[in-house]
């Protein structure tokens, strides 16, 4: 019995994420509405951001307990894709419509969710992404979405039509045949993981200086490193 509990402890986990994107995705249609103290969109970020970490844990936890499943690998990426890609496109559909009432151009979010389905299932099946990726990671996609809202709400609306482009350009990231570093640590030296630490570092200084909005330049710098030096 404590077997068939441990192996269900990853999987539980993913279930988290795929709770927490279900409820961001709930969120996204109150943008401005206050819940507490926070606003409809600010809960659509924390929410996505527990997604994130509950992404983290189930396969830090799965290895940890040696609980791999086929049903864990195929539920992790459901989930990414309502956390991931559901989630953000509500986010921006919602967003661009808040500020350009009836926007035909809000309809250009409904690409990331389709392009985010697309990335998981190339992954899925892609036996050569284990220690690299090709193409924009989708929880990646995320935080860029998360870092560009906030950056909306600090400065100002860029128009519908800039953000259509930019939807479709980072949408595009996610299925190019494009490599892309891993963010994962398979240890703390820093020869084998200085391009970690050096975007780490700049994820750091960019929150500092610009709040919420740095995710999204981190992830414009993790791009253009992935694109200077893409392996391991």
């Amino acid at each position: 019995m404590f077997g068939k509990i441990r192996a269900n402890i990853p999987n539980s986990i993913t279930c988290l994420n795929l709770l927490s994107g279900a409820i961001a995705c709930i969120c996204t249609f109150h943008l401005h509405e206050p819940f507490g103290s926070l606003q409809g969109y600010q809960w659509a970020f924390i929410f996505i951001g527990a997604a994130a970490v509950f992404d983290f844990l189930d396969g830090a936890m799965a290895r940890l307990l040696h609980a791999y499943s086929d049903l864990g690998k195929e539920l992790d990426s459901l989930s990414d894709l309502i956390s991931f890609g559901l989630a953000p496109t509500l986010l921006m559909f919602n967003t661009i419509n808040a500020f350009d009432p009836e926007s035909i151009f809000a309809f250009a979010a409904l690409f990331i969710v389709l392009f985010a389905g697309l990335r998981l299932a190339k992954f899925n099946i892609d036996d050569r992404q284990t220690t690299s990726f090709i193409g924009l990671p989708v929880p990646a996609n995320a935080i860029f979405w998360i870092g560009t809202v906030a950056w909306i709400h600090s400065y100002t609306y860029p128009g519908s039509i800039a953000l259509a482009i930019l939807i479709l350009v980072l949408a595009s990231l996610m299925v190019m045949p494009m490599p892309m570093f891993s963010l994962k640590f398979s240890s703390f030296d820093w020869r084998t993981n200085s391009r970690r630490y050096i975007l780490l570092a700049g994820a750091v200084i960019f929150v500092i200086l610009e709040g919420l909005s740095g995710l999204a330049w981190t992830i414009f710098l993790y791009i253009a490193m992935s694109a200077v030096s893409p392996r391991r």
